[in-house]
């Protein structure tokens, strides 16, 4: 048996419900929330939670709490009979084409348009399934990165969630190293999945993904590959703020960076600790709401300090720090 929990939402609110939610990660076996959109011309959106056992009070009641908008709402409780509610879970998720990727569940496996890069990414405890605007956002900037001829040999995606902006980006450059890290463990056992579902290898020569779990840039394998061609960071405002000074010393002179995570009100802060460390805009994608930046490190000149674009950094030579 299993058991689903709705309860209507905001736009606003779904879109908060997209990445983490601490208050349900603290639970011991904590509930799926799926949130979707199920009248688009009234704007009405709803919460679904999927668990194993009959809820309680308590989690009604925090549940409850994850959509103040529902505040008044009794919450629609139903006893599902031997369905599998993770596969229940990805009913709520629409297939995403961005550029030339199209991301789907297990349900959409069989309608994969031609001429298309799919990827298979199932609902899981990591962030990143395609559905959001700031991945979505990043898959169309890569496509864009490609169109215009870069070609990164060395890349980074920090922050990884559920893999699935390195396998796109191993998928536009096979001969480039990659290295995928997060500060979840549980993320990298997802990506793990996720890459032997999506056939992308694992490893640590060219064209396969290595991965690590780290807080930002602080890993071993990490300092020893940088710097970068291209660095990904789909995080949030307050740790790419944070991160400003070690992303610049991990990309390499002449380099990309692709920020996403932000919402548009955050997007000056961003910004500025990060021209503070030598960048330039380059390039703006994403929604109107969730922005995704486009950077470039700006090249440096001169007989003091002559850089190179593909010169091996020690790992002594830079200050990487964590959030």
């Amino acid at each position: 048996m299993s058991w689903l929990v709705s309860l209507p939402c905001t736009r606003a609110e779904a879109e908060a419900l997209s990445g983490e939610i601490p208050e349900l990660d603290a639970l011991a076996e904590a509930p799926v929330v799926v949130t979707r959109e199920i009248d688009e011309d009234a704007g009405l959106w709803q919460l679904d939670a999927y668990m194993d056992d009959k809820p309680g009070a308590a989690l009604l009641s925090l549940l409850k709490s994850l959509v103040p908008s529902a505040k008044g709402y009794k919450p629609i409780v139903e006893q599902l009979v031997e369905q599998d509610w993770v596969t229940l879970s990805q009913q709520g998720l629409e297939p995403v084409q961005a550029g030339r990727f199209f991301v789907h569940t297990s349900s959409y496996a069989d309608r994969v348009p031609p001429g298309t890069t799919p990827f298979l990414i199932d609902a899981s405890q990591a962030f990143g399934t395609g559905g959001h605007d700031t991945t979505a956002g990043c898959l169309a900037m890569l496509d864009r990165l490609k169109r215009k001829g870069i070609a990164p040999r060395n890349i980074a995606d920090i922050g990884t969630g559920t893999g699935l902006l390195a396998f796109a980006a191993m998928a536009l450059w096979p001969a480039a190293r990659t290295i995928a890290s997060d500060i979840d463990p549980a993320s990298i056992f997802v990506t793990r999945d996720n890459a032997a579902i999506n056939q992308v290898p694992l490893g640590r020569g060219s064209g396969a993904l290595t991965l690590a779990v780290a807080p930002g840039t602080d890993h071993p394998a990490i300092r020893h590959r940088a710097p970068y061609d291209l660095v990904i960071a789909n995080i949030l405002a307050g740790p790419l703020i944070t991160l400003a000074p070690d992303i610049a010393v991990a990309t390499a002179p002449g380099g990309h960076a692709i920020l996403a995570g932000l919402i548009a009100r955050q997007m000056d802060s961003v910004l500025a600790a990060y021209r503070a460390q030598g960048f330039r805009l380059a390039a703006r994608g994403g929604s109107s709401e969730w922005p995704c930046l486009l950077l470039v490190k700006r090249r440096r000149y001169g007989w003091r300090r002559k850089e190179r674009a593909f010169h091996r950094a020690s790992p002594s030579d830079a200050s990487f720090g964590s959030w």
